[in-house]
């Protein structure tokens, strides 16, 4: 994943009401349960199937670092799937999301009017619709410039036209030169 998609999933395992498993070994089972079967888990992870039975009975406690992050990602990804679907239906239709971001902001606009880029750091209330534009397009497999372009366009609506308050004639806003992305539910 990237920026937009490390801080979104991020922001979902906040609704977790459990921990997910720690252990390596508690991890293992986890995703043999979830896959039914150790072959499939072993191709997951490209590992043998052998080295996942042995994680499984605990033979084997400390993974090489390039297996312990693929498995804490693949079972962060599979963890408490319900929590997950009901955190995303609130925010997709009543709660909307907070982003906090310190990036370069500026936006195309009329002659005449200030628009050159700076540095803001921004804690922003996204309305339901953008939180569900996010999520579904993270679904879909978006890249994470076509999440950096909503985002835009929701900071666009709430922050820069308030609504339609202000600043109406608006073109486009450039978010880029990100220091510091973070979402919540």
């Amino acid at each position: 994943m990237t920026l937009f998609g490390d801080g979104l999933e991020a922001a979902m395992q906040k609704a977790f009401t459990r921990p997910a498993p720690k252990s390596a070994g508690a991890q293992m089972r986890y995703l043999v349960k979830q896959l039914k079967t150790t072959k499939a888990v072993a191709q997951m992870l490209r590992i043998s199937q052998r080295t996942v039975e042995r994680y499984v009975k605990d033979q084997i406690k400390k993974p090489r670092p390039d297996l312990a992050a693929r498995l804490e990602r693949e079972v962060k990804a599979r963890w408490q799937p319900q929590i997950r679907a009901k955190a995303r239906e609130k925010a997709a239709t009543t709660g909307g999301i907070v982003i906090d971001t310190r990036a370069r902001l500026g936006y195309t606009a009329p002659i005449g009017s200030t628009d050159q880029d700076r540095i803001r750091h921004l804690t922003v209330a996204l309305p339901p619709q953008y939180a569900a534009r996010l999520f579904d397009a993270q679904e879909q497999g978006a890249t994470d410039q076509r999440l950096q372009e909503i985002a835009a366009e929701a900071l666009k609506e709430v922050y820069f036209q308030d609504g339609g308050r202000r600043a109406g004639s608006l073109e486009e806003v450039r978010f880029t030169d990100i220091e510091h992305l973070d979402f919540d539910l």
